[in-house]
């Protein structure tokens, strides 16, 4: 059979997809990959054909860079890092204004090549990033089952009273303003009511006998598989959820790991790892992981940071024992940590739970708010607000989780054992193995 995996050009959407895809190659079925040509390299690695299907104005290969963007993306991008200096209701209102462009790119144009690039593979079975609403507008309209993957925090699909782009949840260091918190959810309506105009009226011009949504981020495809441990999920929220979906855990990723790193983990040095990475887009806050640095600085622990797009000069001093590099192979180094410092991105999170590894979250946008009060209601991690936090704060955090005997560890270990257990792939393959959901 070919499985054809639908995703935009973003590393940090892609590896994940690709990560489930190993179930079919491993299989001995054919994987074709549709996305754009930053990512190449990455399907390539993977062994998988590529077609071209570039589903927004940005790219991202590993680490983003705004002034590698074309114009509009860059000045988005620049726009973005300012909001989030400026606090989670302001981050939040400004992604919010920049939904259309972001999310629903070249609407018509868009689907009408996803489905030329279905009707070229030919598929058996076919797995979508769900942000990628131009690729499954086109899906939907072509009648072409598929499977709908949730790569974020699973409000990315907002269930009953829920608003795409307001927080379900948010951790209590933030101390929000009511006032704003309702001019937010105001604007997140509006912005959904303009979303969904845009994609009704799109999906009536490809298919006019197509049946118009209420809530175009409500709007999923057959089959909805989440890329989350249902242990970090609400039994409220699931009991809300599409009939059928599959929380598949994490896709963890193999990686090839440079030997000076291979080195540096393998090391017999018995000092905790304290891992820290802010992703491939909250990289640019470098003050932020500049604190994170000064904080580490007198414990007793050796500390493997990924910088990104941050000048390195920004950190300071950093003790030789430090392993200190723009990008790091997260899965390998996860495999050692003892506890993340992370912006509280997907990936970091599943990744780090497969391992055990309790977390420190500093959330800075988008659904990071609500993955942050998950570990701390799941009793796996702290939260704190990154432009707000005290060094004293940061270092307390960290210390009180590098005893292994702490709850947050203990719980974490016992989820990282599930999580081992039953991989992602090999859920996805599952969900996917009845022809009829094919």
């Amino acid at each position: 059979m070919t499985l054809l995996v639908i995703s935009p050009d973003y590393a940090s959407h892609l590896l994940p997809l690709a990560t489930l895809a190993t179930a079919w190659r491993d299989a001995g079925d054919r994987v074709v990959v549709a996305t754009g040509p930053a990512t190449a390299s990455i399907v390539a690695s993977f062994g998988f054909d590529r077609v071209d299907l570039q589903l927004g104005r940005g790219s991202n290969p590993g680490v983003i860079r705004a002034e590698e963007q074309v114009r509009a993306e860059d000045e988005s991008l620049r726009g973005f890092f300012d909001a989030t200096r400026r606090g989670m209701v302001e981050t939040l209102r400004y992604q919010a204004d920049q939904r259309s462009a972001d999310l629903l790119w070249e609407p018509l144009t868009k689907a009408e090549q996803t489905l030329r690039v279905v009707d070229a593979v030919r598929p058996d079975a076919v797995l979508v990033d769900h942000l990628a609403y131009s690729a499954r507008l086109g899906l939907q309209a072509g009648g072409v089952p598929y499977a709908d993957v949730v790569l974020g925090h699973p409000t990315a699909l907002p269930v009953g009273d829920e608003v795409y782009g307001y927080p379900a949840a948010w951790p209590a260091a933030f101390d929000a303003d009511l006032q704003q918190l309702a001019s937010l959810r105001a604007r997140c309506v509006d912005v959904a009511a303009s979303f969904t105009r845009a994609w009704n009226t799109a999906l009536l011009r490809l298919d006019p006998s197509a049946q118009a949504v209420a809530d175009a981020f409500a709007a999923h495809g057959p089959q909805v598989l989440l890329n989350y441990p249902a242990e970090l999920h609400t039994d409220a929220r699931t009991s809300l959820l599409p009939t059928g979906h599959v929380f598949l855990g994490s896709a963890v990723r193999p990686e090839e790991v440079p030997p000076d790193v291979a080195a540096w983990i393998a090391d017999e040095d018995p000092r905790p790892i304290v891992y820290v990475s802010f992703g491939s887009f909250l990289s640019a806050r470098g003050d932020v992981l500049a604190t994170v640095a000064e904080a580490l600085r007198p414990l007793e622990v050796r500390v493997a940071l990924a910088f990104g797009v941050t000048d390195p000069a920004m950190l300071g001093a950093v003790p030789q024992s430090w392993l200190v590099r723009e990008y790091l192979p997260q899965v390998s180094v996860l495999r050692r940590a003892a506890v993340v410092v992370t912006h509280a991105g997907n990936n970091s999170v599943t990744e780090a739970l497969t391992f055990g590894v309790p977390l420190l979250a500093l959330p800075f946008s988008t659904d990071q708010f609500a993955g942050a009060a998950a570990l701390v209601s799941a009793g796996v991690g702290v939260a704190l607000a990154p432009n707000t936090v005290s060094l004293g704060a940061l270092r307390e955090a960290v210390a009180g989780m590098l005893d292994a005997d702490t709850d947050a560890a203990a719980t974490a270990r016992v989820l990282g054992a599930r999580l081992r257990r039953e991989p992602g792939p090999a859920r996805a393959w599952a969900a996917l193995a009845d022809p009829l959901s094919r």
